[in-house]
């Protein structure tokens, strides 16, 4: 019945924007396009968002934008904790880039399952960021003092950012324009634990170009994650060091065309707690892009992604007292490149194919015995997409707009392979996994009326898909005592959704968006319990007592239900409040071997989620206060193990002392809350970021 529902209405919104096709090529010499306005969680100002190939304006989905103060008035000044602000968005671990596992920060929305890999596309200015390898968001790599922006659409209705957006899209958008750089800006500041953070960027007009140079680093002695009342001699500190460089040039070619070539870089250590539990990641990317704005506007765009990633993972006692290593994930290299073209021949109307290709394999040490390894094992493939998409829009009359989008890709795996060997002897397991091909459509249809000047409605229906990271579909890993098999024969996620909603804004400095939805992501992939150790299992071997046997398997579907609610208000020229809520009614339908999971909540998804913030800006002062509230949420897709509620407040106060310096104070944490991050079977406890203060001088020259 729910497929019926959502076929029809896909029907019918696409229908009547394909009868409208004839009317868009007439309405080219006239009439524009209605100026359509995201809501901003940060505060009441409008703000249109251009960034990607060619600016684009997209009714499908509910949009959230964080602009450029939003950005850079976080306490923390990180990316990944600015994000925190979109009610329903979340990582899979609560804990963020300076203490959480680099495996760890996949980015989901709409409670559509916790999972190490993103079921959103996450972009910057275009170019995908997630790892080749397993999908997960290097945040460390971008700085969120060379972003003009970021927009959230929640929902898979992006169809046009390639496959992946099961969830919904994260497009970071940098500060394209020489004019919103100063010519040299910079910023040192000195914070709790020793922690220090330091950026600085350069910018200059080069003739009919442009040209920037940015860098940042930070570092810190780090926290204690375990809490004081469960610490043993194995706990330590978790360190951190984080570097970041980036070089962008633009040059125009003619009046109506333009090159941007980019070249960046990052480096990011991080220690869990304990000995051996290090790890290092570093990256390169670059992309080159062509823009043309004249008559027949079009873009072109080639990309290429290098990673390298080494970890380790440890096993504490049960006195917490003693250490031993458990895997040594020597070496992670990953490669990505790919390519997008996309032209609009009318104004209504977009065309554009993509494709994208990664490789990569995990080199490990494993099967410790007395500290030292006694096998190995190299785990990777290669995965391919290649697509092609329509999209059109338009506006019937000055009240009522239409957009629908359908796309059609095409998707290979192949050189998969599993070995594992004694350590300098004998071949245990020779694996190399067949070739698996496949074409997945989607589409979405929306529609958007405008009831009065400040009374908007809205509705969409769409579907999309996400194929398997290579390490989903090949690696084995172990977590504790527990051990999680790889499945080479994973199918991919795939997921039609409807919503409806409404925007108010009855008048200037206040608006409101409530959004309603139903999704169902059919063949999400979780890692599924089997059995119970002690004894010997495939794809893992030995799992001994109090240790599970899982394998990563597509479940029959999660199905999620909810609300949204954001708001941003003004009140007076000064002040500015913002609020934003999200309700998810999510649960797993299994059967066959996972049956035992049925009707339960999956993994790492909170029922309630909430920010508030109240923002002040002066002539030289400006100030912010922020509360955000996360529910309790499930450790294990058993729905055993419970991870506590988490309210956190953070503050800044930021003063202008002279034409060119700036003092900054910031607070993350400021109730010094325990945020549950992971929590054992035994209840030992890994928390997030305790409270942390920061002193900052900022200097800029225009």
């Amino acid at each position: 019945m729910r497929r019926a529902q959502f076929l029809m209405a896909g029907a019918l919104v696409t229908g009547a924007l394909v009868a409208l096709l004839p009317a868009a090529a007439v309405a080219q010499e006239g009439g524009e396009e209605a100026d359509l306005q995201p809501v901003s969680v940060c505060c009441a100002q409008e703000i249109v968002v251009i960034g990607g190939a060619l600016p684009r304006k997209d009714i499908s989905g509910q949009e959230v934008v964080l602009d450029r103060d939003r950005l850079r008035t976080t306490a923390s000044g990180r990316v990944e904790d600015a994000l925190r602000d979109v009610a329903g968005l979340q990582q899979f671990r609560r804990s963020d880039a300076r203490s959480a596992h680099p495996t760890s920060q996949g980015m989901t929305l709409r409670g559509l399952g916790g999972n190490a890999a993103s079921r959103t596309v996450v972009l910057l200015d275009g170019v995908p960021v997630t790892d080749p390898f397993g999908g997960w968001v290097n945040w460390p790599s971008i700085s969120a003092q060379r972003l003009g922006s970021v927009r959230v659409t929640r929902g898979g209705s992006g169809l046009t950012g390639g496959p992946g957006g099961v969830a919904g899209s994260i497009e970071l958008f940098s500060e394209n324009d020489p004019g919103d750089h100063p010519a040299f800006a910079g910023g040192l500041a000195y914070g709790s634990r020793n922690s220090v953070s330091a950026d600085g960027l350069v910018s200059a007009i080069l003739g009919s170009g442009s040209a920037m140079l940015a860098a940042g680093y930070e570092r810190s002695d780090g926290f204690y994650p375990t809490p004081r009342h469960q610490r043993g001699k194995a706990d330590q500190r978790a360190p951190y060091e984080q570097a970041n460089l980036l070089a962008r040039g633009v040059i125009d070619l003619d009046d109506a065309t333009r090159l941007q070539a980019v070249l960046s870089g990052f480096y990011d250590a991080r220690n869990r707690g304990t000995a051996y539990s290090d790890s290092r990641s570093a990256g390169a990317d670059a992309s080159v892009r062509l823009v043309h704005e004249g008559r027949l506007p079009w873009s072109a765009m080639l990309y290429g992604q290098l990673r390298q990633m080494r970890s380790g993972f440890a096993s504490v006692s049960a006195d917490r007292n003693s250490v031993n290593p458990t895997l040594d994930q020597y070496r992670v290299p990953a490669t990505g490149w790919g390519g997008a073209f996309e032209i609009r021949p009318l104004k209504a109307l977009t065309l554009g194919a993509d494709g994208r290709f990664t490789s990569g394999a995990s080199r490990e040490r494993y099967s410790f015995v007395a500290g030292a390894p006694t096998r190995l094992r190299k785990a990777g493939g290669r995965a391919g997409t290649v697509g092609a998409y329509a999209a059109l829009r338009q506006d019937v009359g000055d009240k009522v707009t239409l957009q629908a989008s359908a796309r059609l890709d095409h998707w290979r795996l192949s050189g998969g392979i599993l070995e594992e060997q004694f350590f300098g002897g004998p071949s245990l397991t020779d694996n190399h996994f067949p070739r698996r091909s496949g074409w997945e459509p989607s589409a979405s249809g929306a529609v958007r009326l405008r009831l009065t000047e400040g009374l908007t409605l809205r509705g969409a229906a769409y579907s999309n898909w996400r194929l398997p990271t290579l390490n989903e579909l090949y690696r084995p890993y172990r977590v504790g005592t527990d051990a999680i098999a790889a499945n080479p024969a994973l199918d991919p996620e795939r997921v039609r959704g409807v919503e409806a909603g409404l925007e108010l804004a009855p008048e200037r400095g206040i608006r409101l968006s409530a959004t309603l939805y139903a999704n169902r992501l059919n063949g999400a992939i979780a890692n599924v319990s089997l059995a119970e150790g002690p004894g010997n299992f495939p794809g893992v071997g030995f799992v001994a007592a109090g240790g599970t046997y899982k394998q990563r398997r597509n479940l029959d579907a999660i199905s999620s239900r909810g609300a949204e609610l954001d708001a941003s208000l003004a009140l007076g020229s000064r002040w500015s409040l913002g609020a934003a809520y999200a309700y998810t009614d999510a649960s797993v339908r299994a059967s066959g071997a996972s049956a035992p999971l049925d009707r339960l909540r999956p993994a790492q998804v909170p029922k309630h989620s909430g920010a508030l913030r109240l923002g002040f800006k002066g002539e030289n002062v400006d100030a912010m206060l922020a509360a955000r509230y996360i529910g309790a949420q499930f450790e294990d897709d058993q729905n055993r193990i419970r991870l506590a509620p988490a309210l956190t407040l953070d503050a800044m106060v930021g003063a202008k002392i002279s034409e060119r310096f700036r003092v900054e104070l910031r607070g993350e944490n400021l109730g010094n809350r325990t945020v549950e991050a992971t929590r054992s079977r035994t209840g030992i406890i890994e928390r997030a970021l305790p409270r942390t203060l920061w002193l900052g001088l900022r200097y800029a020259v225009e």
